[in-house]
């Protein structure tokens, strides 16, 4: 797409020639109001045609100036904050504003995720960081395999179990489940809060919660609203320290790898998060983006 107008109709004495409003400074020149906005809405289209008789480093301090940044961009999915999402999110929300009354009624809360197809790569060797200088890694790599990581976090403490699942499906989830659920028979009751991927839905795994259902209250998270999950929190701090820089000569190293780090996860690091935003601020945020 060829921007129209843009620049078409300015004169050489208003684009082209430079004016600059601190000589030898390398500021913007002085151009017209309208062409430094029709820079402004360029820059938020879509990839258009050069246009001439501006520099680019010109462009550059314009939309500094107007805090503009078309080199990024960050992927976004708005959920819909309907009735359904509402209810979910406030019986989640209930859970975490409520922990330590449940843990003293000897209740659990559980949030479950998964770092699906964590890859066992064996790397060429790099160079090490050095003052001034940061780690550099060869590209080359050799594959291992692949190995499905989920986690169960008690959220009123923050430790976690962990589960090397050869695949990411209900048959291999549901024994899982059985583990976890075995290990806790002395709850209550279990609340057990995860995100709606496609083996937390499925019919297996339906029939297989039918026969805790009087003991498992399952909380799933609104559609795109993951975030109220603790158990992402965990798998992004787990992951930040355990699996950065990795190097495993086999998909079996990488399973023990991630056994004996669960372990010092738990007697090192584990704490229950701060967790600040309520059923309050939920209402509040809902009634500003529906009101925008």
């Amino acid at each position: 797409m060829r921007p129209s107008g843009i620049f078409a109709g300015a004169t050489k004495s208003a684009v082209g020639k430079r004016c600059l409003t601190h000589p030898g400074a390398g500021g913007p020149g002085v151009f017209p109001p309208l062409a430094r906005v029709q820079i402004e809405q360029l820059a938020c289209c879509e990839p258009a045609g050069v246009v001439p008789h501006i520099a680019h480093s010109t462009v550059l301090l314009m939309l500094r100036q107007a805090e503009l940044q078309p080199h990024r961009c960050r992927y976004w999915k708005t959920p819909a904050l309907d009735g359904a999402f509402v209810r979910r999110a406030s019986a989640i929300l209930w859970c975490y504003e409520q922990i330590d009354r449940l843990a003293e009624r000897e209740e659990i809360v559980l949030c479950w995720d998964e770092k699906p197809n964590l890859q066992a790569l064996e790397r060429t060797p790099g160079e090490a960081m050095q003052a001034g200088r940061i780690q550099r890694q060869e590209f080359e790599y050799a594959r291992h395999g692949t190995v499905n990581f989920a986690v169960a976090m008690a959220v009123h403490d923050g430790t976690m179990q962990g589960w090397c699942l050869d695949k990411n499906d209900s048959a291999h989830l549901c024994p899982a489940l059985a583990q976890l659920f075995g290990k806790l028979k002395g709850a209550r009751k279990i609340h057990l809060i995860w995100d709606g991927g496609p083996s937390h839905v499925s019919d297996y795994t339906h029939r297989f919660l039918q026969d805790y259902r009087d003991w498992v209250r399952v909380l799933p998270t609104p559609a795109h609203a993951s975030w109220l999950n603790q158990g992402e929190l965990l798998l992004r701090a787990f992951a930040a320290r355990y699996l950065q820089r990795g190097n495993w000569l086999s998909r079996k190293q990488l399973i023990n790898h991630l056994s004996e780090a669960a372990k010092e996860y738990d007697q090192v690091f584990a704490h229950p998060f701060n967790w600040s935003w309520t059923r309050r601020d939920l209402r509040h945020w809902v009634a500003q983006k529906t009101r925008d």
